[in-house]
């Protein structure tokens, strides 16, 4: 058995229609637990209950650089292989992103008006991670201007490889420039830098609960790429006839 078989459309939808039930399902049970878990938490000696945002905030960043750097894995595969499932999985991954970064502003946003005294500062991973909202706008602006599919997914492939560097930025601003308001990693395995257990561990369910549910939703919105590209190839072919 190979991987590249669930680059066949009919494979894909056949595997990926059984197993998003319990995707799914596993997905609104962490991110609810999760959720529910770490806002029940006690309030930090320091920051009160503002660092329950951290349950909802780190999860949405992680994800939204994640979830560019999966489109950028399957966008080189079609670029490469010319596998249509790998470019209707990048098209479908990035309203999702979008989401997430979108989130990780805002509750950034929230939880840094009391830490910061300011809703927004031009810090370098605040900055790396608008632009990175911008590039999740461009890409899906390109898909709709481009009536070609294969072309736009050409297109949008090589804008993913110039956008990896700003979500790698985004992951790694801190590193690069000691400069800026935003912390460091809240996860650490330095000495002394742990996030204490009571946080930590309802952090992880909800960093797995945004991976499952951002699982679900790129399986039923590939799945719904899939079916448009049929449909317009059935309209084609009856145009022609």
């Amino acid at each position: 058995m190979s991987i590249w078989e669930y680059a066949n459309p009919v494979k894909f939808m056949r595997t990926s229609g059984a197993v998003l039930p319990w995707v799914i399902a596993a997905a609104v049970l962490s991110t609810v637990t999760g959720l529910v878990w770490g806002f029940l938490t006690p309030e930090d000696y320091k920051q009160g209950s503002t660092v329950k945002i951290v349950f909802l905030h780190v999860p949405a960043a992680l994800m939204a650089i994640n979830i560019w750097l999966m489109m950028l894995v399957t966008s080189l595969i079609w670029l490469i292989r010319r596998h249509h499932v790998s470019a209707l999985a990048a098209k479908a991954a990035a309203p999702v992103g979008a989401v997430m970064t979108l989130i990780a502003l805002i509750t950034g946003a929230v939880w840094g008006q009391p830490m910061w005294g300011t809703w927004w500062e031009w810090d370098p991973r605040l900055t790396s991670f608008l632009i990175l909202l911008l590039f999740y706008l461009g890409y899906m602006a390109l898909w709709e201007a481009v009536e070609n599919p294969d072309s736009a997914a050409d297109l949008t492939g090589v804008l993913c490889l110039v956008g990896s560097v700003f979500a790698l930025l985004s992951r790694y601003a801190v590193n690069f420039w000691n400069q800026g308001l935003h912390q460091g990693a809240s996860l650490s395995l330095a000495p002394g830098e742990r996030m204490a257990a009571v946080y930590r561990y309802p952090l992880y369910l909800s960093m797995a609960g945004f991976f499952l549910l951002f699982l679900a939703l790129l399986l039923i919105r590939t799945r719904t790429e899939i079916r448009r590209r049929r449909l317009a190839a059935l309209l084609a072919r009856e145009n022609r006839a």
